[in-house]
């Protein structure tokens, strides 16, 4: 009798060894711990809007809403298997046979489903709305932004550890970081006064510093006078067009960034400075320095290209007499 007793101890407490290794193994902390199907490790990330996505693998069919995620993807070797839609220059020549599948403004949820997605790489503010969507399809959503030079970073870490291109990722940053470190030491002197304006046809605004845009300025060693204005109720980044101010700071340079047609804008804008000749007496008009921006490179996230935008606005300072 006794023997049975020990016995039956001893698989009760190999039973109770077994259920606290099991739970354990899940316990750890680490989502990446648990492993996915057939023991690979998953890959979990936290994107801008502050969620944990996890991957039970690197995703291969990746669709993009806006040309500076397309470019980060192809920078770090990936691929797209959907592009923004955009009648512009293509940043990226690699994707000019990738399906267009609409923006970060106007998700096309049909010709989404139609390439299959594991992921799709959307905007913080534009396209939080459409996570249970994009959910709906099996494929996950990632949120990022870029306001400034240092979020671009950032989305290069992120997608680098999305596709497990850690190593390109820190290169692409390295370069970056040398180029800031060269615009910096080439920064013109005295800066330049700018008035950096972010234009559509009919709506023209004032680009503060939090934006992409004024950021960039600042970082080429430009002065944005429209640096106190105050900000938009619905975009922050950026501010209504104070003629009186802009009087008083009187730019060298009035530099216009548009997501759409170049020409319209600048014929909108000029139709705005027609409104009050006291625009006439401004240096950067009278000079004729009143210049639309390249839409790749301004109107929109450049990605790794943010470079080349810095070196364009260092090349117009140096105009500057």
């Amino acid at each position: 009798m006794k023997r049975f007793k020990i016995w039956g101890l001893a698989l009760l407490s190999l039973a109770m060894a077994g259920c606290q290794n099991a739970g354990g193994s899940g316990s750890s902390g680490s989502p990446n711990a648990a492993g996915a199907a057939g023991g690979k490790p998953l890959i979990t990330i936290r994107d801008f809007a502050d969620r944990t996505i996890v991957f039970s693998k690197v995703p291969e069919n990746i669709v993009a809403l806006s040309n500076g995620d397309m470019d980060i993807v192809y920078a770090l070797g990936g691929k797209l298997v959907g592009r923004p839609t955009s009648a512009g220059p293509l940043p990226v020549p690699e994707a000019a046979e990738v399906e267009q599948i609409g923006s970060t403004h106007q998700v096309d949820l049909e010709k989404i489903t139609l390439v299959k997605p594991d992921v799709v790489l959307g905007n913080v503010s534009l396209n939080a709305k459409d996570v249970p969507a994009i959910e709906g399809l099996g494929a996950q959503m990632v949120l990022t932004e870029a306001n400034s030079v240092d979020d671009i970073k950032k989305q290069i870490a992120l997608f680098g550890d999305m596709l497990q291109k850690q190593e390109q990722a820190k290169k692409l940053i390295a370069d970056i970081d040398a180029k800031l470190n060269e615009a910096k030491a080439q920064a013109p002197d005295p800066k330049p006064r700018v008035l950096l304006v972010y234009g559509t046809p009919g709506t023209n605004m004032a680009a503060l510093p939090n934006s992409l845009g004024g950021n960039l300025l600042e970082l080429a060693g430009g002065v944005n006078i429209a640096a106190d204005f105050p900000g938009l109720q619905s975009f922050p980044q950026y501010a209504q067009l104070n003629v009186e101010r802009i009087m008083q700071a009187n730019p060298q340079y009035i530099l216009i960034m548009t997501h759409g047609d170049p020409e319209a804008v600048r014929a909108s804008f000029v139709k705005e400075m027609e409104k009050n000749a006291a625009w006439n007496d401004l240096d950067a008009v009278r000079k004729g320095r009143v210049d639309v921006l390249p839409s790749d490179l301004f109107g929109t996230n450049p990605g790794t290209r943010v470079t080349e935008a810095i070196d364009r606005l260092q090349g117009i300072f140096r105009a500057v007499k």
